[in-house]
């Protein structure tokens, strides 16, 4: 009856520990989904909302490091002036992979439409969950 029990635990906890990572995974997909459709609003502060609002926030890109959340905006306003510049966004994800609880990687593609011509690159991005929510720590793409 012990031996049962403890089996029993442990196809919950495994169970349960599935479901949580694949509800993470849909969240997380669901903060790219809400970024896309801010980016090719040209609504730059919505698309902002899925990274962590702190100065501790990483973006590396071709310009190099940048750091904090307010920069990063910045930088995306001066880059991407207008809708012309920012047009239609698209991302194609390769993996999601956990890296401990409360954290996932994401690597993958993303296709710019653009009537100033297109724009495409790669990505690895960290998502961590914070106060509740799924917020990018840490971008790089190219």
């Amino acid at each position: 009856m012990k031996k049962l029990l403890m089996i029993t635990c442990f196809l919950i906890a495994f169970g349960s520990n599935a479901q949580t990572e694949a509800e993470d995974k849909q969240a997380i997909l669901a903060v790219m989904k809400l970024q896309e459709e801010a980016w090719s609003a040209n609504d730059l502060e919505g698309f902002m909302q899925g990274y962590w609002k702190n100065d501790s926030l990483k973006f590396f890109g071709s310009s190099g490091l940048t750091k904090g959340w307010q920069q990063t905006l910045d930088n995306y306003k001066k880059g991407y002036p207008t809708k012309e510049h920012s047009g239609t966004l698209n991302f194609t994800i390769s993996d999601i992979s956990q890296i401990d609880e409360g954290s996932y990687w994401v690597m993958g593609e993303y296709f710019l439409k653009r009537s100033v011509g297109d724009a495409n690159g790669v990505f690895l991005i960290i998502f961590k969950k914070i106060d509740g929510e799924w917020k990018i720590v840490a971008d790089m793409s190219c």
